[in-house]
């Protein structure tokens, strides 16, 4: 997954969560700007759609779908 996204859903996360004032406003800048946060939600962000479109074949030849 590209970075630049997981950044920009982090940035807007952290900004829902300090706008509800469930997170203090340093907290929310400190987790939109992790690059350790952002390469870990990167690869297991990954791993998880790559786990679904392998899940979702496996169905379509137990189905008999066209793969």
């Amino acid at each position: 997954m590209n970075p630049a996204i997981i950044r920009n859903i982090l940035r807007y996360a952290a900004g829902a969560l300090v706008a509800k004032g469930l997170i203090a406003p340093q907290t929310g800048l400190a987790i939109a700007s992790d690059p350790v946060l952002v390469e870990s939600l990167s690869l297991a962000l990954g791993a998880v759609l790559g786990l679904i479109a392998e899940g979702f074949y496996a169905l379509a030849k137990r189905a008999g779908w066209r793969t």
